[in-house]
C-alpha cells in the first residue's frame, strides 16, 4: 500500500494503490474533496478573523492572518500536485476529467480567497486614523462582509453535497454583494470629496471593501464549477441564477 508524500503531506492516503478501476478512482477524488473542504474551512476562518480584526482594530489578529496565508499557499500546492497525481494514475475519462479539473478551479479560487482576506488584515494596519471616517462606512463595510462570509459557506457546503440548486442560489446572491460595494464606493468617494483629510483612510477602506467583494465572486466560480460537474453546463458569463429573492440568506 503506498503512501502519498505531496510536498510535505505527512497524512496516509489509503486509496493511491497500483491499480484502476472506477471505485478506487472515486476514493481518490474523495480524499482529494476532504482536503479541498479542510483548505476551504482554514480559509472560512482567516475571512473572519480579517473582519473581526477590521472591526476591533486588532492589529495583532490582522497580523495572525497575514501569517496564516503561508499555509493555505502550502495547501494550494499540495493538493493541485495530488489532483495531478490523479490523472496520471488513473486516467479518468471525459466526465472524470471534468470533475478533476473542476475541483483544481475550486482550490484555486480557495486560495485566492485567503489573498483577500489577507489584503483586509493588512489593511487594518493603514486605516490609523479610523476616526476620519464615519462609523457608517465601517458598518457598511462589516454588513457587505456578512453577506460574503454567508456566499463562502454556502459555496463550500454545495462542493461538499455537489448541491446545484444551493449552487444557483448562491450566484443570485453576488448580485446583492455587487450592489452593496458599488453604494459603498460611492458614498466613500461622496465623502472623501467633501473631507478631502479622510483620503488616505477611506481609499483603505475602499480596497477592504473591494477585496470582500471579490471573495463574493470566487464563491461564485465555485458554484460555477459545481453546475459544470453536476450538469455538465458551462455557466460561466451566463444568466444562470435563481431571482435574488430565491437564495439562501
Amino acid at each position: 500500500m503506498e503512501q502519498m508524500k505531496t510536498n510535505g503531506m505527512n497524512e496516509e492516503n489509503p486509496v493511491f494503490s497500483g491499480l484502476h478501476s472506477s471505485k478506487q478512482y472515486d476514493q481518490d477524488l474523495e480524499w482529494i474533496r476532504s482536503k479541498v473542504l479542510l483548505m476551504g474551512g482554514l480559509v472560512e476562518n482567516q475571512f473572519r478573523d480579517a473582519i473581526v480584526a477590521l472591526e476591533k482594530g486588532d492589529v495583532a489578529l490582522a497580523e495572525k492572518v497575514v501569517a496564516g496565508d503561508a499555509q493555505v499557499n502550502r495547501q494550494e500546492i499540495e493538493l493541485d500536485h495530488a489532483c495531478a497525481q490523479l490523472i496520471v494514475r488513473r486516467q479518468p475519462a471525459a466526465n472524470d476529467l471534468r470533475n478533476v479539473m473542476a475541483t483544481v478551479k475550486v482550490i484555486s479560487d480557495l486560495e485566492r480567497m485567503g489573498d483577500e482576506a489577507t489584503k483586509i488584515a493588512r489593511s487594518v494596519g493603514h486605516i490609523a486614523s479610523r476616526d476620519l471616517l464615519a462609523p457608517d462606512h465601517y458598518h457598511a463595510v462589516i454588513n457587505m462582509s456578512h453577506t460574503a462570509k454567508h456566499m463562502m459557506h454556502e459555496a463550500l457546503d454545495a462542493y461538499a453535497r455537489m448541491d446545484t440548486a444551493k449552487a444557483a442560489a448562491l450566484m443570485a446572491t453576488d448580485d446583492v454583494v455587487d450592489t452593496e460595494f458599488h453604494d459603498i464606493m460611492c458614498e466613500l468617494i461622496r465623502y472623501m470629496r467633501s473631507e478631502p483629510e479622510s483620503v488616505e483612510a477611506g481609499v483603505n477602506l475602499l480596497r477592504t471593501a473591494k477585496a470582500i467583494e471579490r471573495i463574493g465572486d470566487h464563491a461564485t466560480n465555485i458554484a460555477e464549477f459545481i453546475i459544470y460537474v453536476v450538469d455538465g453546463k458551462d455557466v460561466r458569463h451566463t444568466d444562470y441564477r435563481l431571482p435574488a429573492d430565491s437564495t439562501l440568506r
